[in-house]
C-alpha cells in the first residue's frame, strides 16, 4: 500500500495535470531537445507535407502528421496499468496520400494513448511515432530524417536532407493567433527538405523525389476562442524561397487581424509577415459530395512588400480528410505560379482549410495544424 502511496505521488503531476504551461515570448529554444515532445503544453504536432515525382514524371503529395493530446482526468484510482498506460496523453495520427495524375486520394489515420511503446515522442529514441508510422532521426547534428507510413494500400518510405536550417516562426519565439494570453503557439519549421525514397503500392514500388515541408508546433489553447478555422498555405518557389502564409478567420468569416506569415529568403533567414503584409483572395470553390463543404480551391496571392503575386490552384480537388476523430478538414497538394518583380515564377505546396464545414479551434483541432 505503501509503495502504491509514493507511485502515486510521484505520477500525480502527469496523470492528473489540471494545467499546462502556455506559449510565452521569449522562450529559449534549445535544440535537439525542442524537436521532440513538450508534455507540459496541451497540444503538439509534427506536420509533414511534400510533393513527389516518381521517376516516369507522376505526381504525388503526402502528409504524414503526429498529435499529442493531453487530457484532464481529475482525480482517479491508480491502478497497476498506471505505470504502463499514460491516460493522459492521447497520440492521434493521419496519413494521406494524392496521386495527382491517377486521379485519387486516400487517407487513414489511427489513435493510441501512451503506452507500452504504441506511440510517442522521444529525444531518448530519436523519433516519434504510432505505431509503425514514424519519423525517425538520423543525425541530431545535420537533422536528417527517415519517414515511413505502413498502410493495406501504400508503404512511403523517404529520407528527408533539410537544405535550410530550421526557422522560429513569428515573433519573439512566438506566433500569436489571438489578442489573449495564450493565444500563441512555439512554432518550428524546416521549409525545405530534399526528399527521397519510395512510393510502394500493390506490386509496384516507384521511385519518388520532391521537396517536403514541416512543421513543429506546441502550445496551451485558452478554453473559448471566436475563431471558425484557418487558411493554412506553405510555398516553396524554384527560386529557392519559401512562405508560410496564415489565415485565420473570426466569427463572421473575416480575416482576423492576428493572422500572420513569414518569407524565407535564399540564405535561410526568416522574415516575419503581419497580416496587413499580405492579401489572399479566395476564387473558385469545390463542393465535397463527402461532407456538403463548399472550399476555395482557387486563390490569389499577393505580397507588396515582396513585390509578389502568386496564383494558387490544385489538380485533385478532392483531397478532404474525414474523421471520427476530427473535424473534417481539406488539406492537399497546391502549385503555384505568378510573378516576381514582373518575372514569372512558380513552384509547390501545400494548402490547408479548416471550418468550412463546421467552426473548430485550435486544441481541439487533432487533426492537421
Amino acid at each position: 500500500m505503501k509503495s502504491k502511496l509514493l507511485l502515486l505521488a510521484i505520477l500525480a503531476p502527469l496523470l492528473f495535470a489540471e494545467s499546462w504551461e502556455i506559449a510565452q515570448p521569449g522562450y529559449k529554444f534549445q535544440f535537439p531537445r525542442d524537436h521532440f515532445s513538450h508534455p507540459q503544453y496541451q497540444t503538439e504536432w509534427w506536420y509533414y507535407t511534400g510533393n513527389l515525382r516518381a521517376a516516369g514524371g507522376r505526381r504525388f503529395g503526402f502528409e504524414l502528421t503526429f498529435f499529442r493530446q493531453a487530457q484532464k482526468l481529475g482525480a482517479q484510482i491508480l491502478t497497476s496499468e498506471a505505470p504502463v498506460w499514460r491516460p493522459d496523453q492521447l497520440y492521434l495520427a493521419h496519413f494521406a496520400l494524392s496521386d495527382i495524375d491517377g486521379r485519387s486520394f486516400y487517407h487513414s489515420e489511427r489513435l493510441h494513448r501512451a503506452g507500452p511503446g504504441l506511440a510517442g515522442a522521444s529525444l531518448a529514441d530519436q523519433r516519434y511515432w504510432n505505431g509503425n508510422w514514424q519519423v525517425r532521426w538520423l543525425s541530431l547534428a545535420d537533422s536528417r530524417q527517415q519517414l515511413t507510413a505502413v498502410c493495406e494500400r501504400f508503404t512511403l518510405t523517404l529520407l528527408l536532407n533539410p537544405l535550410k536550417p530550421a526557422v522560429i516562426q513569428g515573433e519573439n519565439e512566438v506566433l500569436r493567433k489571438g489578442p489573449r494570453e495564450g493565444q500563441t503557439s512555439h512554432y518550428i519549421a524546416f521549409t525545405r527538405l530534399q526528399a527521397s525514397g519510395e512510393l510502394k503500392e500493390a506490386n509496384h514500388t516507384h521511385a519518388v523525389s520532391g521537396l517536403a515541408w514541416m512543421d513543429h508546433e506546441f502550445f496551451t489553447e485558452p478554453p473559448a476562442n471566436n475563431l471558425t478555422g484557418w487558411d493554412w498555405f506553405s510555398i516553396q518557389l524554384r527560386t529557392n524561397e519559401e512562405l508560410m502564409l496564415y489565415r485565420m478567420r473570426g466569427p463572421h468569416g473575416e480575416s482576423s487581424p492576428f493572422s500572420s506569415g513569414s518569407y524565407i529568403d535564399a540564405q535561410g533567414k526568416v522574415h516575419f509577415l503581419p497580416a496587413a503584409a499580405f492579401f489572399l483572395t479566395p476564387g473558385a470553390t469545390w463542393q465535397s459530395p463527402h461532407s456538403g463543404a463548399r472550399y476555395p480551391i482557387a486563390w490569389e496571392i499577393r505580397v507588396p512588400s515582396l513585390n509578389l503575386v502568386l496564383h494558387a490552384k490544385t489538380d485533385l480537388q478532392d483531397q478532404e480528410l474525414s474523421s471520427a476523430n476530427a473535424p473534417t478538414y481539406w488539406e492537399g497538394a497546391v502549385t503555384y505560379s505568378g510573378t516576381r518583380r514582373g518575372k514569372s515564377i512558380a513552384g509547390a505546396g501545400y494548402l490547408e482549410m479548416t471550418g468550412y464545414r463546421a467552426p473548430v479551434n485550435l486544441s481541439g483541432m487533432t487533426a492537421g495544424k
